[in-house]
């Protein structure tokens, strides 16, 4: 059996947790950007930057995320995305959504923290929820561009993203709903 569409995933997890108020999404683009595709973490975080808000923390945590992780607990996010390249022995640019427990096996040997530790960390710290969102790379050869089926891979997760008004709304009302 096949895993499910990360959209699909992705829906219905913003759609459950978008129950909660107020709702807060926290975006950690992770990744080395001098090693070619293992930079499509920060890439999606830059994408989605013009778009932070109350609602929403985009972070470019590089290859040592955990140093950002004052500024997630600040935040107090509902969700928490990592996004990083990650060796799944799938074609170049295939995106999947991992769960925490899925991301032992999942290399990411550039980063100081294997990320699995620092998704439980998150879990347990913040009472939020975080997931993966794996892209895989086509070259991670040190001073490689972004190959062209990860940059359309980057270009779909911020779209998918982006598209979602329950996350990038801005209206005050609509995001302290909970709070009044």
């Amino acid at each position: 059996m096949s895993p499910p569409c990360w959209q699909s995933t992705l829906a219905q997890t913003l759609n459950r947790l978008g129950e909660k108020r107020p709702f807060r999404l926290a975006v950690l683009g992770v990744g080395h950007e001098l090693r070619g595709d293992d930079g499509a973490g920060l890439a999606v975080a830059r994408g989605l930057r013009p778009f932070a808000s109350e609602r929403l923390l985009v972070v470019e945590a590089g290859h040592a995320p955990e140093n950002h992780t004052a500024t997630v607990r600040r935040f107090a996010p509902t969700l928490v995305l990592l996004v990083d390249a990650a060796q799944m022995d799938e074609p170049p640019g295939t995106i999947r959504w991992l769960a925490p427990d899925d991301i032992t096996g999942v290399s990411a040997s550039s980063h100081t923290l294997p990320l699995h530790m620092l998704a439980r960390f998150l879990q347990v710290e913040l009472g939020c929820e975080v997931v993966l969102i794996g892209i895989q790379p086509a070259d991670t050869s040190l001073g490689a561009p972004l190959s062209e089926q990860v940059e359309t891979a980057v270009s779909t997760i911020i779209q998918a993203l982006v598209a979602r008004d329950d996350v990038f709304t801005t209206d005050q009302d609509a995001c302290c709903e909970g709070l009044k």
